[in-house]
């Protein structure tokens, strides 16, 4: 069988094709074998407790930015000093490693019994999770490991991803490739447009025994307005926990959400560098797999990640920009107006900005105040992170709205 080149299958739309005779292909009878991936979403949705607790410890230890489990290690500074330990590691790791909450670690970790309970069930849980792959030799976390903590975290997300009250106001922009939705009179449109039942239903009430070309009518289709947004995520040290777990699953939220709306979701991660981005897509587990490897570090620079972003939207799309940060800009030269110039920058480019700030001060609240007046976007000041991912879903909603407005 002959396959024919690309060159030789794009010709005009309505010029008919000879299809190639096709060799028969051998059914053969059984299952495909599930993906790792697959066996990893089934156990989450099937309320698997114990891969839910190895998801979430691995998730944690990303967002504290602990580059490895180590037994020795974590017992050790648990003993040392434990109110340190416990900044480091956070509630959740301590919680999940050693099976008691950590109030009651605190009160018997002096305890030489305790100790030595605590250390076997520490090194039996980070031989588990390295027996099944999800943690190498050194303690450090895998891709599988990444993949299951990505799992969890989008689970964690499922019952809050479409809150009520957010309407689903439609834009639509005319096009020969939407839905058929009007009519209208025939004007050199493509043949198969033509709406015959129409085209009749106009020539008899016009009492012509004749469809005349002044009674065809044709399809008006259209389709919804094509979004593209862009979640920034400040990833400098002050982010580290629970403020990094809140924003990545309101980044989880957004690309569902956006997503099944036929729009598209990219990511800037920032600090005092841009440290990774993915530019606006429809493929939700690459945007999964990228918020749920995200790790705290450094400093703030928020310049840096609307430039990258000018760069990473399509020109044809409308485009919007929402920024998460807990801090004004500390890095550069002369952090506000590099920011400012951004911003601006931003702008010509027909990119809104928007932008939550998590406890900001007075000073980063005038900075942000400035950001969105220029951006002509929205200012969101948090102080209950439970409520960021559906202040994030709130803002696309209103870039839905003023889109079709």
């Amino acid at each position: 069988m002959v396959i024919p080149s690309l060159e030789q299958t794009q010709d005009a739309e309505d010029v008919q094709r000879t299809v190639p005779e096709a060799d028969l292909i051998k059914e053969q009878k059984g299952k495909l074998k599930p993906t790792d991936e697959e066996k990893l979403m089934h156990s989450i949705l099937e309320d698997d407790g114990e891969k839910i607790s190895d998801g979430k410890l691995i998730s944690e230890s990303i967002n504290q930015g602990i580059g490895s489990l180590t037994p020795e290690v974590i017992l050790g500074n648990l003993v040392k000093d434990y109110k340190l330990a416990k900044k480091l590691y956070g509630e959740t790791i301590i919680r999940e490693l050693t099976g008691y909450s950590p109030n009651y670690v605190e009160k018997n970790i002096s305890i030489p019994e305790f100790k030595r309970e605590l250390n076997k069930k520490i090194v039996d849980k980070i031989n588990d999770l390295k027996e099944q792959g999800f943690l190498n030799k050194d303690g450090v976390i895998t891709e599988k490991g990444l993949t299951l903590s990505a799992l969890v975290l989008y689970a964690e997300e499922l019952d809050h991803l479409v809150p009520k009250g957010f309407g689903d106001r439609k834009s639509k922009k005319k096009t020969i490739y939407g839905d058929k939705e009007d009519y209208k009179p025939f004007r050199n449109d493509r043949y198969r447009d033509i709406s015959m039942k129409q085209s009749i239903k106009t020539a008899l009430r016009r009492g012509h025994s004749v469809i005349a070309k002044d009674d065809l009518k044709a399809y008006t289709r259209q389709h919804e307005g094509h979004i593209s947004i862009i979640y920034g995520i400040d990833a400098s040290g002050s982010m580290k926990g629970e403020k990094l777990r809140i924003a990545k699953k309101s980044g989880i939220a957004l690309a569902f959400k956006a997503i099944e709306e036929k729009n598209k979701v990219g990511i800037v991660v920032f600090g005092s560098d841009i440290k990774d981005f993915v530019e606006p897509t429809r493929d939700f587990m690459s945007l999964l797999r990228k918020l749920a490897e995200i790790k705290a570090s450094m400093e703030t620079d928020i310049a840096k990640s609307i430039d990258k972003s000018i760069d990473l939207f399509h020109k044809k799309d409308t485009k919007h920009l929402v920024l998460l940060t807990d801090a004004l800009p500390t890095k550069g030269d002369i952090p506000e107006r590099e920011t400012l110039n951004a911003v601006s920058s931003a702008i010509k480019n027909n990119i809104t900005i928007s932008l939550i700030g998590i406890n900001l001060d007075k000073q980063g609240l005038s900075l942000a105040q400035k950001i969105v007046e220029i951006g002509q976007g929205r200012l969101y000041h948090v102080k209950d992170l439970r409520e960021v991912d559906k202040i994030v879903l709130e803002d696309y909603a209103e870039i839905k709205k003023n889109q079709g407005s």
